[in-house]
């Protein structure tokens, strides 16, 4: 889980330095932008399915703060495009059919 998180976590600052490089060169970012946001959403819902399942019954309780992050993870796949739609910006770029 660690490496995933640190993954998703280099993908981010790299989004981010591709989005300062495009703005001082007018050049593009949409790709790692969306391997960024696909990456770090299924990352986290890939996190706490695990975490649910260490805690087995007591992960879906109301009790504990897991249910919630487990739903949050969940709608980070579907706002801002879902991962089919990342998955179909980055396939564009890659084969210039922007």
């Amino acid at each position: 889980m660690k490496t995933r998180i640190e993954a998703a976590r280099l993908l981010i600052w790299n989004a981010a330095l591709a989005k300062m490089a495009a703005h001082e060169n007018g050049g593009r970012y949409s790709t790692e932008a969306s391997m960024a946001k696909l990456f770090a959403s299924e990352t986290a819902m890939f996190v706490t399915h695990q975490a649910v399942q260490i805690h087995g019954g007591m992960g879906y309780s109301k009790e504990m703060p897991l249910e919630r992050f487990f739903r949050d993870a969940k709608i980070t796949e579907i706002y801002e495009g879902t991962s089919e739609i990342q998955r179909l910006v980055i396939a564009r770029n890659e084969l210039g059919l922007r």
